[in-house]
């Protein structure tokens, strides 16, 4: 099992990847680490922040393991099609969609503790705005 540290802002969450359930989106996720980015809170899905990644698309994602539903700490990345690639942290209730309809993302990490504290995290994006994101190996 490989250990993440996933830092939003200031706040530092142990997070997993989910290698078993998600073996090939996991195996190309962590030649991607340290990943940097910036997460903003979601439009349409409901409590979920995401990362727009546009046109980027990572070779040879497919679907597996996903969902429309991920619980709080779930975090999924949609390769792409009829929208643009994304990832989604769901910090409360989500319903992954996009100005297309409903979407389903492979659940890929899954936060391991603090889960009160991603809610709040996920509140202040809402309010705050922008938050600088790092997955790195823990």
């Amino acid at each position: 099992m490989t250990n993440l540290k996933i830092t939003i802002g200031d706040r530092v969450f142990p997070a997993k990847l989910e290698e078993e359930l998600a073996p090939k989106t996991c195996a190309i996720f962590k030649k991607l680490l340290p990943f940097k980015s910036q997460v903003i809170h979601v439009r349409w899905s409901g409590e979920g922040v995401w990362v727009p990644l546009g046109e980027t698309r990572w070779d040879g994602l497919e679907y597996e393991n996903h969902t429309s539903f991920p619980s709080k700490g779930e975090i999924l990345v949609y390769p792409g099609g009829i929208s643009e690639m994304e990832i989604i942290m769901a910090y409360g209730n989500v319903q992954f969609a996009s100005k297309v309809g409903q979407l389903a993302g492979n659940h890929f990490i899954t936060v391991t503790d603090k889960l009160d504290e991603f809610y709040q995290m996920g509140r202040d994006v809402l309010y705050k705005g922008a938050m600088d994101l790092l997955i790195e190996e823990a």
